[in-house]
């Protein structure tokens, strides 16, 4: 912070603490001693876990994690009206990037908010900030929301829609390792909600507390038919005693990525003799706990075995062959299938 005598931050209205205290608040008007501060925090940080970020309000990509903002007038930040997707990269290659996109427009669509790039041009860019992130493993996350304007609910006042994004460095690895769940008591979203993927995430955010505060992982969500729907952020899936794959069918639940492409690659397993069918449908709670092996289903995992529900078993409790397999088969998919977009590292050009 500066020390000219002009500068604003020297004003310090005094206000009032819970003590009955006096301490006095800097008030900046220059935009160079707040980034000065937010700079000094990220100083403490060993390892930047966001190397790049772009944002349409600015028109490019930053890796300063100081200016890695959204404004505070974005109807998303106040309102919940964005919508959000992702994407792995794995060894310098974006899984399923293509999918997850396609799906990013459809949620946009159905929350009312259109696109300031085509699709093509939003594919590039995400291509281009994870090459200048200099990243090579972890993810992508980005949204479209119906952008900065004010703080009223509709957006008619809003100039434009703004497209953020972000890469998140992270060294992840297969899961192998069983986790317990429960079945939550937070309500379900209903389809209109739970189909898209939206950034009205509270109901999952309690979900996951609910699980964690009774020493478990995360939860199951079961709709008002007692018929099983997901996970607070993933999909889930069971393997029946005859050695039936079983998901939960999509018409009220989020349509997973990964859901979907394990659907499209467990029939190397029927071949093989290990599985006898891949199916999906409704799936009753006892059905479901009745099964032999049980996963939670998601970009990040790609699947996470689960051996307890409610206190119980799942089958004999231990992670299942079938469910390491239907791992390896998504695992290698990500490392060498045809899902893979490739980053050209090689191409970035600093501003």
């Amino acid at each position: 912070m500066g020390s000219s005598s002009n500068s604003s931050s020297d004003q310090k209205p005094a206000v009032e603490d819970e003590g009955g205290a006096d301490f006095r608040l800097p008030v900046y008007s220059s935009g160079s001693e707040v980034l000065a501060k937010l700079q000094e925090k990220w100083k403490s940080v060993e390892k930047q876990p966001y190397p790049a970020m772009y944002s349409s309000i600015f028109g490019g990509i930053t890796l300063d994690p100081a200016t890695m903002v959204i404004p505070i007038d974005d109807h998303m930040v106040h309102r919940g009206h964005g919508v959000f997707d992702t994407a792995m990269l794995m060894d310098g290659y974006l899984y399923e990037l293509d999918t997850h996109l396609d799906r990013f427009l459809r949620s946009a669509s159905e929350a009312k908010i259109t696109s300031p790039f085509p699709r093509e041009t939003l594919r590039s860019i995400l291509i281009q900030m994870t090459a200048a992130s200099k990243c090579q493993k972890g993810s992508i996350r980005y949204w479209l929301t119906a952008g900065p304007g004010d703080f009223l609910l509709s957006s008619e006042g809003c100039p434009g829609p703004a497209f953020y994004a972000v890469v998140i460095d992270d060294d992840y690895s297969q899961c192998k390792e069983g986790v317990k769940v429960i079945t939550s008591t937070v309500p379900m979203k209903p389809p209109l909600f739970a189909t898209m993927k939206n950034v009205n995430y509270l109901p999952n955010v309690l979900s996951k507390m609910e699980a964690e505060d009774k020493g478990a992982f995360a939860s199951i969500w079961v709709d008002e038919r007692g018929y099983i729907a997901e996970g607070p952020n993933v999909n889930v899936a069971f393997i029946s005693k005859c050695k039936e794959l079983l998901l939960p069918s999509f018409d009220k639940i989020l349509s997973g990525c990964t859901a979907k492409r394990l659907l499209a690659l467990a029939p190397k397993l029927v071949e093989k003799g290990l599985l006898k069918s891949v199916n999906t449908g409704e799936i009753t709670i006892n059905e479901a706990k009745d099964s032999a092996e049980m996963m939670y289903v998601g970009s990040g995992l790609p699947i996470l075995p689960i051996t307890e529900w409610d206190d119980h078993p799942i089958g004999d409790g231990q992670v299942g062959e079938l469910t390491l397999a239907l791992s390896d088969l998504l695992w290698e998919d990500m490392i060498a299938g045809p899902e893979r977009v490739r980053v050209p590292y090689e191409q970035v050009c600093a501003a």
